[in-house]
């Protein structure tokens, strides 16, 4: 399901000359300035960080999603794909009984954390947006991932909810990675496909929406982001 260490590699994708942001993904783990915009972002949050907190035990077929500022060239925005296998995710340290739930009925699994999105960045909704919809392509249309689980502090569960429709799936327990309480959260990615085809590439209906859908890609630039996936 996922590529071996052979085809690591990053790839932006081409886009408009125009485009305030470049998308860049690549097989590994999260270093760099990537690492340095987590970290900070979660340090703001009273969180405790150190790089295993970002990085899955099979980092090496991790997914590190950027986006970049061309402007400023400042890396604005990441988030890690992680892929379900015998070492489990990041979310059964607390949420195992859950997770098995659904690998029992049959769903493959896929974990996005390490979000973070600068908040001084020119548009942070559509930074959002855009690396949320280029994990979505790696998990679901490259990898053929069923369902996205995430981790999330319960102060933050209704706008997780609100802007891309993941549903809280239990009550907040203590995470010991963090020393904060997490909510585990969910969504299938048919669901999410759903809402891109529906509003993908209509920023102008962002408030008829009440999402985030709408500064997703449209669908031609879907297939182009798509076919430069490494």
């Amino acid at each position: 399901m996922v590529p071996t260490l052979d085809a690591q590699r990053r790839v932006s994708p081409p886009a408009p000359v125009d485009a305030p942001l470049a998308l860049d993904s690549g097989f590994g783990h999260l270093d760099g300035d990537a690492l340095d915009l987590v970290a900070r972002r979660y340090g703001e949050r009273g969180l405790a960080v150190s790089r295993e907190r970002f990085s899955s035990r099979r980092e090496h077929g991790d997914v590190v999603c950027t986006a970049r500022d061309r402007a400023s060239e400042r890396i604005v925005g990441t988030l890690s794909v992680r892929f379900d296998g015998p070492a489990g995710l990041h979310a059964d340290l607390l949420f195992a009984h859950e997770l098995n739930e659904w690998r029992s009925d049959g769903d493959s699994l896929c974990e996005f954390g390490g979000l973070a999105v600068d908040r001084h960045s020119h548009d942070p909704k559509r930074v959002l947006a855009q690396i949320f919809h280029l994990g979505y392509l790696h998990a679901h249309r490259r990898a053929g991932c069923d369902r996205l689980v995430i981790e999330v502090n319960p102060r933050h569960v209704g706008f997780y909810r609100r802007c891309l429709g993941l549903v809280p799936m239990t009550a907040a327990r203590h995470n010991p990675r963090v020393d904060a309480p997490a909510v585990l959260m969910s969504i299938d990615f048919a669901s999410i496909r759903e809402q891109i085809s529906l509003w993908g590439g209509r920023p102008e209906r962002l408030g008829a929406a009440r999402t985030l859908y709408p500064l997703a890609w449209d669908e031609a630039t879907e297939a182009t982001m798509l076919a430069q996936l490494p």
